[in-house]
């Protein structure tokens, strides 16, 4: 699983005019399902994305998780993050999960994330979404978890 995180004062999804999803200091993560993707590359990476410390601590530095300063997470499904983009000039989706696979695991992620994190909110899987974001840095960072392989 992909999660495209961005640190955003304030983040908004809209489908059909209407907001579906809103938070103010906090990340915005576009989350994209691969094949081969189950139940424990959604926790691990719901896991990394609560944790991982992108937050200023009062030096300045990035010591603090969105769990720390208890910011809003707004989780947008993004299937384009899973698109085989070494050849050519457009994307291939082959590595991209099933749709059936690909809401499993993204509604397995929200789940997971709202039992740490009351203040996450979502977007609306397969749906024409609008996103807005207002991103504070800026800050954004690329988060990966793979299927381990037996050695």
């Amino acid at each position: 699983m992909i999660a495209l995180i961005q640190r955003v004062t304030e983040a908004r999804v809209e489908v059909d005019g209407s907001a579906v999803g809103a938070i103010g200091r906090g990340i915005l993560a576009l989350v994209g399902v691969e094949r081969g993707d189950a139940k424990e590359q959604a926790e691990r990476l719901a896991e990394k994305v609560l944790g991982y410390r992108i937050f200023p601590d009062a030096g300045g530095k990035m010591n603090l998780s969105l769990l720390d300063i208890k910011g809003g997470l707004l989780v947008v499904p993004q299937f384009t993050l899973a698109a085989d983009t070494k050849t050519g000039t457009r994307a291939g989706f082959s590595t991209a999960a099933l749709p059936d696979d690909g809401l499993r695991l993204f509604s397995l992620f929200v789940e997971l994330s709202k039992k740490k994190n009351p203040e996450t909110k979502a977007g609306q899987f397969g749906a024409d979404m609008k996103v807005s974001l207002v991103n504070d840095g800026p800050v954004t960072f690329w988060l990966q978890v793979s299927p381990t392989r037996p050695s």
